[in-house]
């Protein structure tokens, strides 16, 4: 009996097992047991497609016979009231080209200063880098330090209960005695926020 008792036992295990590597494996998605359908499915589109370019195929024929007989007249009418005033209508054809060029010149120019914040070296640009992260060794910031700085009046970023853990990440990446920066951009380009983190500190050893 407790023989027949374990083999159960080991049976229903082995099914339990079964059925939770089924669910892991990709193979056994839902999606395999309807291959069938998906099957019928293409065959019905493809006969859907057939049935369409059977239908539209006569109607390209006429389309390109009637095209290749009346493009020529349409050509040659063109070439007599040409030869009428020919600089006439080149020069009609030079002012139209140069107005299209003019207008799509000021259309990328206004485009180009609506995009811009007003803040002083704006690129303007169409959708910059959302944030980037910069990695300043100790160096860098004395060099920052000594009156050169690359962002000016940005104010600092404040993003709630995430703001713990981002300072603890950035903090990891941070140099010796340098900082991490993360700056968050606008569109244009121009950073809208800034947080810096700085890094663990080197001790310094004083020699006797």
């Amino acid at each position: 009996m407790t023989s027949t008792a374990n083999n159960n036992n080991h049976s229903r295990n082995n099914k339990k097992s079964n059925h939770g590597s089924n669910s892991v494996n990709p193979l056994s998605h839902p999606f395999c047991d309807l291959s069938p359908l998906v099957a019928l499915d293409i065959l019905m589109l493809i006969l859907v497609l057939g049935a369409l370019g059977f239908l539209i195929i006569p109607y390209i024929n006429i389309i390109y016979r009637e095209s290749v007989q009346i493009l020529p007249l349409v050509f040659e009418v063109i070439v007599e009231v040409i030869s009428d005033a020919p600089i006439a209508y080149v020069i009609g054809a030079a002012a139209a080209f140069s107005g299209v060029i003019a207008m799509i010149a000021a259309w990328e120019i206004l485009e180009f200063k609506s995009r811009k914040c007003g803040k002083p070296n704006c690129k303007g640009l169409r959708k910059a880098v959302e944030f980037d992260i910069q990695l300043e060794p100790e160096e860098c910031v004395k060099y920052l330090s000594t009156g050169v700085t690359a962002v000016n009046n940005v104010k600092p970023l404040e993003l709630g209960q995430d703001h713990k853990e981002l300072e603890a990440e950035l903090k990891k990446m941070a140099p010796v005695n340098g900082r991490t920066v993360l700056i968050f951009r606008a569109p244009c380009g121009c950073p809208a926020g800034r947080l810096e983190v700085w890094g663990s500190k080197r001790i310094r050893r004083i020699k006797k």
